[in-house]
This record gives C-alpha cells, structure tokens and sequence, in this order.
C-alpha cells in the first residue's frame, strides 16, 4: 500500500502514544497525484478490504468531501466506531470536528466496551454495522450498562437483516435507528429511511445523483474519487457509478438487497444470500450465518449455510430442525443443500459479513 500511494512521509505511533517519522525518499509520479499537486488541493487516498480481490487505491479530493459538512448541522457526542481507513469512519470523524461534536473513543470494539463508553460518556450517536448490533444484543450488553444517553444508531456497509433490525428497534425503543449508504469511490450520501423499524430508505439529492438500470443502483457525485491509483477507471464516459448493489424500488425508497456478484444461481433461479439469512437468524439457537453458492454439475449451484451456533446442539438434529425451519419458509431450490457449523467470526475488522471468507 505504502508503494501503491507513493507515499513520501510517514508517522508512527507506539503503544504508549510516542510517535516518530522518517521520510521515504519516494516522489510523486501518478498522474492523480500529480493532478492534486499542480491543484494545491489536498487529497486523501483509501484501501479498500479486499474482500472480493485485490486492494483497490481510491483517490479523492478531500477539499471536495469536506463541502458536504459546510452547511450547519447538530452536534453530538459521537462514539468512532467506524475504523478511520474507511471512508464511513473518515465521514464520523470529519462530521463531529466541522459540527462542534465531541468523538469518543472505546478500550477496543468488543460489545462491552463499546457499551461502557456510552454509558460513561453519555454518548448520543452510535454509527456501526448491522454484524455489530447484532453482536451486542448476542452479548445481553444493552442490559449490562446505562445506554439512556444514545439517540441515534446509524447502521450501514451491508445490508440490514429483517430480525436484527426488529430486536435493535425492541432493545432500543426510544432510539431513532437510520441507514447509511456510501462508496469509498463517492462518499456517503445523505439518507433517510421510512422510519426506525424499516430497512427502506431514500438516498437524498445536492451532490448526488441515483437511477436505478435492471435492478441495480448506478450513481453519480460531485464528491466521486478521481480515480484509483492501481485499477482502470470504473466510471462511465457520463460519470455514472455501477455499485453493483441489487435493489428493490417503491416510490422513493429503496431497499438494498446485496451485491449482484453475490447472487447464487441454483438451476436457472437467482437466490439472494440475504433472503435466506434473514430467516436462519429467525431461527432459535442462530448465533450468525452466511450462505454463499457452491458449484454443482446439476443445478450449476447449490445453497450453503455457515451457521455459528449460540450453543452447543446434535449436528443431524440441528441440521433437520433448519431444514424443517426453511421448508416452511422458502422455495424448495433456496434451502441449504449443505449446512456447516463454524465457530469462527463471520466478519471482517470492519464488521461487514465476509463471504470470500467461506469460499
């Protein structure tokens, strides 16, 4: 990464917060880079995971991503839960400083310490992920700690499944609960879901622009990266973004279903992971699941579950009770055909579900 961004200078930081510097040597030589150095603009460079192959470096003119913030909003006190390598931990960070905010920092990002900064600094806004608030509520934190002070969970990089959202909005009724959207290669777009207990929201306007071309979600920014420093361009010759992101419609509001590379096809039939997620985490003794499709000479592909179970349960037994479960629930081709219990994470340090990691 460090080769990939040319990067010049750097600064470290050890444990004990002493920090040192050394100067690389390296100079500027990518046309983008040397595109904000004729500009005198400064610029900002994110990875990022790598969860669907290679790192890919977008580079953004951070003069234009802090344009959003000029207008006058409130300021919160703001737990950064978002890590600041992601341009949703970048956008918490930049938020609070350009609002009068006060960012609070946890021990770590476990559910109890997370809990135990809000309740000692009666923090008011929580932005996470969904892999996360499920996590919480796995680990009875809620009822362990004061979280009195919390007015606003945002949630966002992945899609919402139907029964987290619904014990999110039962353990925390008197929070307003709202779905973020946003793209290291645009920045993250001004949103406003139906209401607190549903996964449908609407993407606003100003700098952005949405359509949507056979179900999929294209978008175009004034605050679009110019582009990535190891990858050709992704825009179109019109400036449009393919998100890749499967959506349904309803008037206004969106709902976002998954990443279109996700799709698993079972004999002509198109499955979404998520629709059969969202009823194994209705399922009792559900800690966590991702489903993906597994090549088969049949049906093309085949469903699997990857469940992590909340205790410990006869493998057949269990495996008899999902299939019972889903037979009630789901069309004959979208039952897992292969069920496997894990007990590793399904997630990555971001907290966004991984499914390269099952592969």
């Amino acid at each position: 990464m460090i080769e990939v961004a040319e990067v010049g200078f750097a600064i470290k930081f050890d444990g004990d917060d002493a920090c040192w510097s050394a100067a690389s040597g390296r100079t500027v030589s990518h046309p983008l880079l040397r595109q904000l150095v004729h500009q005198g603009a400064p610029g900002l460079i994110l990875f990022s995971s790598g969860s669907t192959g290679d790192s890919k470096a977008s580079v953004l003119d951070f003069d234009k991503l802090l344009a959003k913030f000029q207008d006058a909003r409130p300021a919160y006190r703001t737990l950064s839960f978002l890590l600041l390598d992601h341009i949703g931990g970048i956008n918490t960070l930049f938020h609070v400083l350009c609002h009068g905010g006060t960012l609070v920092t946890a021990e770590d990002r476990s559910p109890c310490s997370v809990c135990t900064a809000i309740e000692t600094h009666r923090v008011q806004l929580l932005p996470t992920t969904p892999t996360f608030l499920r996590m919480l509520l796995i680990a009875e934190a809620p009822k362990q700690h004061d979280l009195s002070s919390l007015e606003i969970i945002t949630y966002g990089t992945e899609p919402m499944p139907a029964s987290t959202l619904a014990a999110v909005r039962e353990a925390f009724p008197t929070v307003r609960l709202k779905q973020t959207y946003g793209l290291s290669e645009l920045g993250i777009l001004a949103t406003q879901s139906r209401s607190s207990d549903s996964p449908w929201l609407k993407l606003g306007g100003g700098m952005f622009e949405h359509r949507v071309v056979d179900g999929v979600l294209w978008l175009r920014s004034q605050t679009a990266m110019l582009g990535y420093l190891n990858a050709p361009s992704p825009f179109d010759m019109d400036g449009w973004f393919n998100t890749q992101d499967l959506v349904e419609v309803d008037g206004e509001y969106m709902r976002i279903l998954g990443r279109k590379s996700e799709l698993i096809n079972v004999g002509g039939e198109k499955v979404h992971p998520t629709e059969i997620e969202n009823v194994l985490l209705e399922l009792e003794n559900v800690k966590d699941v991702t489903v993906r499709g597994k090549p088969n000479p049949i049906t093309g592909e085949v469903v699997v579950a990857r469940i992590t179970p909340t205790r410990t349960e006869n493998p057949e037994l269990f495996r008899r009770r999902i299939r019972k479960f889903c037979q009630a629930r789901l069309e004959r081709y979208k039952i897992p055909a292969v069920i496997e219990f894990v007990e590793a994470d399904h997630h990555g340090v971001r907290f966004k579900k991984s499914r390269n990691a099952t592969a």
